[in-house]
């Protein structure tokens, strides 16, 4: 398990639809005089690809959530695939926002649940979604652009995965179908031991970290991974209704990004009018690979909604 700034703290969230790990930073005098942000982490990710920037984003003045989507690494999984289409997650997601109360802005550090017991339900939380997780976000400011302060597309595209990851993750689908449904446990544990931990160490990946990749890669609903993979693969574009809504948006991506190229995200916001930044240097994982500069360029665009609202 990776060591957790002082500042960030591991949460369980208790929602209708089931429980989902999170992890929570706060400004460090507790209260929090922004409006709150929620995290939604890409495929075969988890809450911990944001711990470079859940310090520098709370010490701004905003509550700040990271979680784990159904069936990724600690939250548990769906009953079955159905449950990880991009409307269920969206679903999940709606839901954890309003378990957390994250309107509240009070510093409280609870699991979401007002005195009373009852939940509160969220408003104006910026949403911000990683590769998958945009596509994901994108679909709740869909459902209920009115509680939504602002949407985020970091690492994320239009529609259906493209580029050099698109081809490795078609090999990869490839070498789990036959495994389906029974064997595809055991077959997505024979690909990291074979694959993925190989490709990991020969690139130099600290021991620690490839530890923890291990962890996440194999705690991970296998249906979930190849459900969500299908997903991606397939997702249509949905840009015309987003861009129609009208809402504050922000697309982020690095300069080198290898998932959808930095032509099509730079399209995308146009399409969108949404503000754009693009991360020198960085590539899928900007706010592991730039986390300060992503910090700053998110709390630039979150503190400019909340002015302008």
């Amino acid at each position: 398990m990776l060591r957790l700034p002082d500042e960030v703290r591991r949460l369980t969230v208790e929602t209708p639809r089931g429980p989902f790990a999170a992890l929570e930073a706060l400004p460090a005098a507790g209260v929090a005089e922004r409006q709150p942000a929620l995290l939604i982490p890409g495929y075969t990710g988890s809450k911990e690809d944001f711990l470079p920037v859940l310090g520098p984003l709370a010490r701004a003045g905003r509550r700040v959530i990271a979680i784990d989507m159904r069936g990724q690494y600690e939250s548990p999984a769906a009953a079955d695939a159905d449950g990880y289409g991009l409307a269920a997650l969206a679903a999940d997601v709606a839901t954890i926002a309003d378990a957390l109360g994250c309107d509240r802005g009070d510093g409280d550090r609870g699991d979401g649940d007002r005195r009373d017991g009852a939940a509160r339900p969220a408003h104006h939380v910026h949403l911000l979604g990683h590769s998958l997780g945009g596509l994901v976000a994108r679909e709740l400011l869909l459902a209920r652009a009115a509680r939504i302060g602002s949407l985020t597309l970091m690492s994320s595209g239009p529609g259906a995965l493209t580029g050099p990851r698109a081809e490795v993750l078609r090999a990869v689908l490839a070498e789990l179908e036959p495994a389906m449904p029974n064997g595809l446990g055991a077959a997505v544990e024979r690909l990291w031991y074979t694959q993925l931990e190989p490709a990991a160490v020969a690139g130099g990946v600290p021991a620690d970290t490839v530890d923890f990749l291990r962890a996440r890669m194999l705690r991970s609903c296998p249906t979930g991974l190849w459900s969500m993979g299908r997903g991606l693969l397939g997702c249509p574009d949905r840009t015309s209704a987003l861009a129609a809504l009208g809402a504050p948006m922000l697309v982020v991506y690095g300069e080198n990004d290898d998932a959808w190229a930095p032509s099509i995200q730079d399209d995308m916001a146009q399409r969108l009018g949404a503000q754009r930044v693009c991360i020198p240097g960085a590539a899928h994982s900007p706010a592991v690979e730039a986390p300060e500069t992503v910090a700053g360029n998110l709390t630039a665009f979150w503190n400019s909604v909340e002015t302008t609202r």
